[in-house]
């Protein structure tokens, strides 16, 4: 009689430091893991997107508009490009975080896809993965000449203009020596007007491994230039006088799919980093692993904004140019070790962090042109309005041990101690006088002492059958230089236009509860359930000055909770490679107040929804391979109705009381994939995007339109809903190479 397989053993990483790692199936939470395989079967245009078309609880807002520009949510944290945005996911890229220091933000352009070799996904308040890591932690592992020897390329194009090109050459020697370089380039015309985008990057590897001592020197450089063109008006928002009842008349949006509402708005990144990795085997049962970077980014934006006030007098003088500077320096350090001893598999680290940031920001009175550009007024100088000279410095100490309390039991309990420290010296334009002023430079210091305990237990003999897991977290964050910089009541300011003064506001903390099953047949079935409960306190959000002014200020906001389930379902066997995944979200604030959403302000009170994020989620996906070398494949994502910014309370006028439901109504997106692989060496696909063309929005704000719905200029402040507009119907072809 012949045995069964036993499931494949599946390690991740524990801790964002390479090489420290454990059988999944032990941990008292779930987690995503997504190799390189599955990244290629998927034929998803990036990472994220990838993470949006499998991953239960994870969504993209379409806000910006480019593929690289990611807006990514999970279980309502996000992860997001945009400055000012409320972080709640770190990123790191081989052990070195890619949060940048001002903000938060993570620049997605300028991690190199293409050499990626795995994505992790943890999710919760876990404290091993250090700040920021509130509702989860992405980790992205890349390949170097001992995994990925030989050459790989691959060369796509089609709709929008786009064209993608990526390249690598892996090489591992018998005297231990091993080398990797990778390349991306890509360009797109964008499928919205205004919306070029271009960006590229390279990844260079050397490193030696004896056996015993390995480690792996590399450098990365990415550069782009992208436009995220935002927000559109769908439709205005009016009361007919006569009869009092509330008009939507459609607008940009509803009359042409690919219209923005103002440009330019382009940013352009780029980025140098050196990293140093190492791992030595003290013993068959222990590693010492650290590492070592330095980094240093820049970036610059181009906008075309609306003018902050119209003089009818002045009538050339309707929009301003505005445009920004940021250079970031960081580097720092890592340690690790790991030793397996009797029933315990443990870990101790530490980390250092440290950064330095300048950023400034200009204005420059500008006119619209007629398809609403914003070009500078002629002989007008841009005026220097906002100066921040900062500095963060963090450590933190930290140790996991999964104890094995039985057969079929393990306990895992983590703590880590995280200090930081946050200066800045903030110069801007004071509004009252309009003199640039140098204001003294601020210190804030935080600390934490964060833990987690969980438990996971496998029913049955073995190693095919069920476990059950429960666990239980708390992590931190600081607040960063935007938020300290707008964090004064007495002087407020207009996100993100300026920032003003910069006083003390407390660190956010996460607690996550968090409790599931999961299972991996022998037969190829798979599944996991998991519920969950994140309670944010102290949580930092734009707060409004009074329930009839337009100017705010970031505050910490008592208590908001994010809870939900997630279940996945797939099947594997032959084939066939199918799977399933639907999550449910209760995101709301846990208090009350007053907060400043676009025009508006809303009243909050205890229990009312967060926007813009969905209910419930599906995702499905399915891929068949009909013949020898030749495959089909589909995935559907379909969203649920979300509420918009601005409309929480079901208000569109502050002093109103007519309730208004303008939530954006579920959706749909249908992609299908077909490949040729006449043999291992290359492969010929082609992929349609969104195959029946649906039209889809998957943010929206309540703000306020000087456009006629023609997209002439008027002056004239009109209530909006403005929406992030899904991409339409898309195809590309292309042709992956390896030897």
């Amino acid at each position: 009689m012949a045995s069964a397989t036993l499931p494949d053993v599946e390690v991740i990483g524990t801790s964002p430091l390479p090489g420290q790692g454990i059988d999944r199936d032990l941990l008292p939470y779930s987690t995503q893991l997504i190799r390189r395989e599955r990244i290629d079967a998927a034929k998803a245009d990036t990472l994220s997107d990838l993470l949006n078309r499998r991953v239960p609880g994870v969504q993209l807002n379409e806000v910006q508009g480019s593929p690289f520009q990611s807006d990514l949510t999970y279980r309502g944290f996000r992860a997001s490009a945009l400055l000012g945005t409320s972080a709640g996911i770190s990123a790191y890229l081989d052990g070195v975080r890619m949060n940048e220091p001002f903000g938060d933000v993570i620049n997605f352009d300028l991690i190199p896809e293409f050499s990626v070799s795995s994505l992790s996904l943890v999710p919760g308040a876990n404290p091993a993965f250090g700040l920021n890591s509130l509702g989860g932690a992405l980790a992205y592992t890349t390949f170097d000449g001992r995994s990925a020897p030989g050459l790989r390329a691959e060369l796509s194009g089609g709709s929008f203009g786009r064209g993608r090109l990526d390249l690598s050459y892996g090489a591992n020697f018998d005297s231990g020596w091993h080398a990797y370089f990778g390349a991306t380039g890509f360009k797109e015309d964008g499928w919205r007007d205004f919306s070029e985008g271009r960006l590229g990057n390279l990844l260079a590897k050397v490193g030696h491994d004896d056996g015993t001592t390995a480690w792996t020197l590399s450098g990365l450089y990415g550069q782009s230039k992208l436009v995220g063109n935002g927000l559109v008006p769908w439709y205005t928002i009016e009361e007919d006088d006569a009869t009092e009842a509330i008009v939507f008349t459609p607008d940009l949006y509803a009359n042409r799919r690919e219209a923005v509402y103002t440009h330019p708005d382009q940013t352009q990144n780029r980025l140098g980093q050196l990293t140093l990795n190492l791992r030595h085997t003290v013993d068959a049962q222990s590693t010492l692993s650290g590492l070592v970077y330095v980094r240093n980014s820049r970036r610059e934006t181009v906008n075309g904004d609306e003018a902050e006030e119209f003089d009818e007098e002045e009538p050339e003088v309707n929009a301003a140019f505005n445009t920004t500077e940021t250079e970031q320096t960081g580097y720092g350090a890592a340690i690790g070790f790991e030793r397996k001893s009797g029933a315990h598999q443990w870990q101790v680290g530490a980390t250092l962090d440290a950064s330095k940031v300048r950023y400034r920001q200009f204005e420059q009175e500008g006119s619209f042109t007629p398809d609403r550009g914003v070009a500078p007024l002629e002989g007008e100088e841009r005026e220097l309005s906002v100066d921040v000279d900062g500095r963060s410095l963090a450590w933190g100490a930290y140790a996991s041990d999964t104890w094995q309390l039985g057969n079929s039991t393990w306990l895992t309990g983590t703590l880590r101690f995280n200090w930081a420290r946050v200066e800045n010296t903030l110069s801007s334009v004071d509004d009252d006088t309009d003199e640039f002023e140098v204001r003294p430079r601020e210190s804030f210091s935080y600390k934490s002492l964060n833990p987690a305990l969980g438990i996971a237990h496998r029913l049955g003999e073995g190693s095919g059958g069920p476990t059950l897991f429960a666990n239980i977290a708390r992590n931190n964050r600081v607040p960063t230089v935007i938020e300290l910089g707008c964090a004064d009541p007495e002087e407020p300011c207009r996100l993100p236009a300026g920032l003003q003064a910069d006083p003390f506001l407390e660190q956010v903390t996460s607690t996550t509860v968090e409790a599931g099953v999961r299972w991996r047949s022998v037969s190829g079935w798979r599944a996991n359930f998991e519920a969950y409960r994140s309670d944010n306190r102290n949580d930092i959000l734009f707060r409004s000055v009074s329930v009839n002014g337009q100017l705010g200020y970031f505050a910490n906001f008592p208590k908001t909770r994010h809870q939900g389930a997630d279940l996945e379902l797939g099947y594997s066997a032959g084939p066939l490679d199918l799977s399933a995944g639907f999550s449910f979200l209760d995101a709301t604030y846990q208090a009350d107040g007053v907060l400043r959403q676009g025009e508006r302000n809303v009243t909050i009170t205890r229990g009312t929804r967060i926007a813009n994020l969905p209910r419930q989620m599906l995702k499905l996906s399915a891929d068949w391979r009909l013949a020898e070398g030749f495959s089909l494949g589909a995935d559907l994502q379909a969203f649920g109705r979300r509420g918009v910014a601005g409309n929480e309370d079901g208000l569109i006028e502050d002093d109103g009381d007519e309730q208004v439901d303008l939530s954006l109504p579920g959706y749909g997106i249908l992609n299908l994939r077909a490949s040729w692989q006449p043999s291992k060496s290359w492969e010929l696909y082609v992929k349609l995007n969104n195959a029946t063309d649906k039209r889809s929005q998957s943010f929206g704000a309540l703000a306020e339109t000087v456009f006629n719905a023609d997209g002439s200029f008027n002056g004239d402040d009109r209530d909006a809903l403005f929406v992030g507009p899904g991409a339409p119907r898309s195809v590309f072809v292309g042709l992956r190479l390896r030897y």
